[in-house]
């Protein structure tokens, strides 16, 4: 037997005693009675009996209904505290539309335009002989070295150093690609955006945030975390190890996160934000729009990822949303505009349990999931077989693209030719959507064809678009 067995099936045991002491907790519409918030709960219990989280709280809202709000599992596993109601999350990258918005309202305000170079706000950054729009950074496609994947990170993320240090340290390497060539995902360019805000602003990005997004969206319960100040209610982070054991989450000071990942919510609040964000309540028109239209490629590519928001279709139904994930939690917060439905998750373990399918999985109980419409892709399939390299976040990317049982299958992943280690990429097996594109769940991929081969492959993660060129 594992070793770890008996301790997992006591700690199941507790956690199942958990779901039961918080299936009361919170509201719903209708109390236990309301089947959408007991399919909601059956969801909950699911995810919550393997084992492999604390616990999270869920909010769902459908019009101007309040379906679920409440908390389940636990907020302290050592004090068997069970989640409450208004409990407090660390929300990681749910936070850059914040700081999307916080950049949009400076454009209201005639203080910036999206199209103004980097260098004009912030004129120490190192460009490089090259120019990146304030727009660049809000998509990700700025090519700026991201500071998340450099190794030095590693050793300043438990230091509290000033700002300007890690700036100094991404700003040195070179651009990943040319500013406007690829999507990937950065956080560095997130990093400037915050000091842009406080430079034109005149105030902390703690203080701006709170005062004009947080207070006008209703949002009493939010701000920006610490690893030294006392939160009431915030519930405490764990990581899910490689023994399946869950353990204290990894030390970060907050000042590393920052625009790109350092706010704190409670679900209820980011339900509130979703309402005022998307009804008109923090933003122009103009600039709201704006914000949740596709950024372009150089080449004239539209992405799925607007500014601080990916923009996807889910089952059929047209989905505006952001994930998080910071050391100890995880988050999804999503916005259905055609069904004027919000759902949002957080969780307070970082581990294999993905806040996105948790997200889609609510929604998709209460919408109705629809099946891509597929196509009969009349080329040969051959012509797409073969290995693809190029760049992808903080990392070079192959793709092998092979074709069995009459449907393409790509294994992507880190270029093993540079990085030998980590488990082989997994298949995926693609269906034809028409038009080019072929899809294996959300991503999207796209062969482009000279002569008698697939020259590149095309992959559309939503949060990320890579090109990669065919290598044999």
């Amino acid at each position: 037997m594992h070793h770890h067995s008996r301790r997992a099936a006591a700690r199941l045991a507790a956690l199942a005693t958990l779901v039961a002491a918080c299936q009361g907790a919170g509201t719903a519409t209708s109390g236990s009675a309301n089947p959408l918030a007991q399919r909601i709960d059956s969801i909950a219990a699911a995810r919550l009996a393997t084992g492999q989280v604390a616990g999270f709280s869920i909010g769902v809202m459908k019009g101007n209904d309040t379906v679920v709000m409440k908390g389940y599992g636990s907020a302290d596993l050592e004090l068997e505290v069970p989640t409450p109601d208004g409990a407090i999350y660390e929300i990681g990258s749910v936070t850059k539309q914040f700081t999307a918005a916080a950049i949009m309202q400076l454009r209201d305000a005639g203080k910036l335009s999206l199209d103004d170079d980097l260098s004009k706000h912030l004129p120490d950054y190192p460009m490089q002989g090259r120019k990146v729009s304030i727009r660049r950074l809000l998509d990700h496609t700025s090519g700026i070295k991201g500071y998340t994947e450099m190794a030095v990170f590693g050793q300043m993320m438990t230091r509290d150093l000033p700002k300007d240090s890690l700036v100094a340290a991404f700003s040195r390497e070179k651009f990943e690609f040319e500013p406007g060539a690829l999507e990937v995902y950065n956080n560095s360019a997130y990093f400037l955006a915050g000091l842009i805000i406080e430079k034109l602003s005149g105030m902390s990005y703690a203080d701006y945030v709170k005062k004009n997004l947080f207070e006008k969206a209703g949002m009493p319960s939010s701000a920006y975390c610490s690893e030294k100040n006392v939160m009431k209610k915030k519930v405490k982070g764990y990581d899910y190890g490689p023994d399946s054991a869950l353990h204290h989450k990894g030390f970060l000071v907050h000042t590393w996160p920052y625009a790109a990942g350092s706010l704190c919510a409670s679900v209820r609040d980011l339900v509130a934000w979703n309402r005022a964000l998307h009804n008109g309540q923090v933003l122009s028109p103009a600039s709201y729009t704006e914000m949740i239209t596709p950024g372009v490629l150089n080449d004239g590519t539209k992405l799925r990822y607007g500014t601080g928001l990916a923009l996807r279709n889910v089952g059929g139904h047209r989905l505006i949303e952001h994930g998080g994930g910071i050391n100890g939690f995880l988050s999804a917060s999503h916005y259905y505009p055609d069904d004027s439905l919000t759902v949002v998750v957080l969780i307070n373990t970082a581990g294999p349990m993905a806040p996105d399918g948790f997200a889609v999985d609510v929604a998709m109980s209460i919408l109705g999931r629809g099946e891509p419409k597929t196509e009969t892709y009349s080329g040969d399939l051959n012509a797409l077989a073969g290995e693809y390299v190029g760049v992808s976040r903080g990392q070079t990317m192959r793709a092998k693209v092979t074709i069995e049982g009459g449907k393409p299958v790509v294994r992507a992943g880190a270029d093993r030719n540079v990085v030998m280690s980590g488990p082989e990429p997994k298949p995926v097996t693609l269906v034809y959507l028409g038009g080019g594109t072929w899809a294996d769940d959300e991503t999207h991929y796209v062969f482009t064809m000279a002569g008698a081969n697939a020259s590149e492959l095309r992959i559309d993660a939503s949060y990320g678009y890579s090109i990669l060129t065919r290598a044999k």
